[in-house]
């Protein structure tokens, strides 16, 4: 989005001046710069205990210069933006059969959200989008800019998803700038480095950093959790909200890498080496655990999961 202030001419007030007032889009880029450079600082006052400076240091740089590649690239694509599109296609919709503002709003923000769900699901679900969408998992330090390590051709194929949709339900331009600005308030706000207390009574609406910390551990019957975005109600009621704490953040096996080397990766397989050796020794040592208890049902999941630790201990 370009940053540019609109002249608007106010003679009642001042005779001879021009009063010069953001735009909608401009008010949003500012929001979200602002409110990333608020999240730096309260990161900087909070280390992650067991991080490594080298590292942090290497993922915000990688990160950002991946945030500007991407944003460069959908400029000279000439790629449309959400906002143009439903500028122009807003009133063919489904929501455009609407009369009430208010809830053609409030529909737009939570479909939306829903879609945000169901695509980072399908990421983690089809094998061909897991390939790009590895690379935001790939992080061993997540932070703030962690919400804009993003392969391109994600941002290619989430952008074209969410255009069809604005257009196929006919959502108005000032409510998919409100709705796209929050998102990604709550994308950096729940990547940020930071913890409170009331985050845990907050997480039974929204998606607070301890739920999504989960969402980017090491361990992928933990990275399989907690997908949404603004709110959590959809995790719960599809069955894929945990809170637990993660046993480490990243990608098994996978180093820290610089720009360069996340463009690779993102075209690189799974980035999932030796997974079935790795499954059939998580699997004999939950067997034993099993064993152990005479087989006892309703400790399946949890014979796997400790089981996965245990193994995952041993070979990082």
């Amino acid at each position: 989005m370009s940053i540019h202030f609109p002249t608007f001419k106010i003679p009642s007030l001042v005779k001879g001046m021009h009063w010069q007032l953001p735009s909608t889009e401009d008010a949003c880029v500012f929001a979200i710069l602002f409110a990333f450079a608020l999240l730096l600082v309260l990161e900087a006052r909070r280390a992650r205990p067991g991080t490594l400076p080298a590292v942090a240091r290497r993922s915000y740089l990688a990160n950002l210069q991946t945030f500007l590649f991407n944003d460069t690239l959908m400029s000279l694509l000439s790629v449309s933006s959400l906002l143009l599109l439903a500028e122009r296609y807003g009133e063919w919709g489904l929501l455009s059969l609407m009369e009430r503002p208010w809830l053609k709003a409030v529909l737009t923000f939570v479909l939306l959200d829903l879609l945000f769900y169901l695509w980072h699901r399908a990421a983690h679900t089809w094998d061909w989008l897991w390939t790009f969408h590895k690379v935001h998992h790939s992080d061993r330090d997540v932070n703030v800019s962690t919400a804009f390590r993003l392969h391109f051709i994600e941002v290619l194929l989430s952008t074209l998803v969410k255009s069809v949709f604005v257009v196929l339900m006919g959502m108005e331009v000032r409510h998919v700038a409100l709705t796209e600005t929050v998102t990604t308030l709550f994308v950096m706000f729940h990547h940020a480095r930071i913890s409170f207390r009331a985050e845990r009574y907050l997480g039974w609406v929204f998606i607070m950093p301890h739920l999504h910390r989960l969402h980017h551990s090491v361990l992928r019957a933990e990275h399989d959790r907690n997908y949404g975005a603004v709110f959590s109600w959809w995790d719960r009621l599809f069955g894929s909200l945990d809170q637990r704490e993660p046993f480490a953040l990243g990608l098994k096996y996978v180093p820290s890498m610089n720009f360069l080397e996340l463009l690779r990766f993102g075209l690189a397989g799974n980035g999932a080496p030796n997974v079935r050796g790795f499954e059939s020794m998580v699997a004999e040592a939950a067997y034993f655990r099993a064993e152990k208890r005479g087989f006892l049902p309703g400790f399946e999941l949890h014979d796997w999961l400790e089981a996965e630790r245990e193994i995952h201990s041993r070979l990082a």
